[in-house]
């Protein structure tokens, strides 16, 4: 139930950089970075017709981030206008893995890969992948 990374179409999502994501100097702070990778999972899992208040509320379930690598390659600015992107890359039986990229046009400003776990919402215990999760493919994710 694994797939090894490889090219693939990404699901993409525009955020715009507003004052409250800067620094003094009209720098993006770094914590905010997070932020923007959020909703670009967030809106990739809503693409796939999925709402996560339904997922905690009807199935127990709960996507967390459970580890995280980042390279800051760029700044972006105020006002910049950035493309989130998610690629799915791996399935395991209670965790997946994308990978995230942040472009300002055609520039990477930052790459990101994450493992997410399925949780039970009531215990945070690990819980198997939902049967959403395992369709064959899910939109966004590398070919095997």
């Amino acid at each position: 139930m694994t797939s090894e990374p490889a090219s693939a179409v990404p699901f993409s999502f525009p955020i715009r950089i507003y004052w409250e994501d800067t620094d003094a100097g009209g720098v993006v702070y770094h914590a905010r970075y997070l932020h923007f990778l959020e909703r670009g999972r967030t809106e990739w899992v809503r693409a796939l017709g999925i709402h996560q208040q339904s997922l905690r509320d009807s199935d127990d379930l709960v996507l967390a981030v459970r580890d995280m690598n980042i390279e800051f390659l760029k700044p972006a600015r105020l006002d910049d206008l950035l493309q989130v992107t998610v690629v799915l890359t791996m399935r395991r039986s209670a965790s997946f893995t994308v990978a995230q990229e942040l472009f300002r046009d055609n520039e990477c400003l930052v790459r990101a890969q994450m493992r997410i776990a399925c949780l039970h919402a009531s215990s945070f215990k690990p819980r198997p992948l939902p049967k959403w999760m395992l369709a064959d493919p899910i939109p966004g994710e590398s070919p095997r």
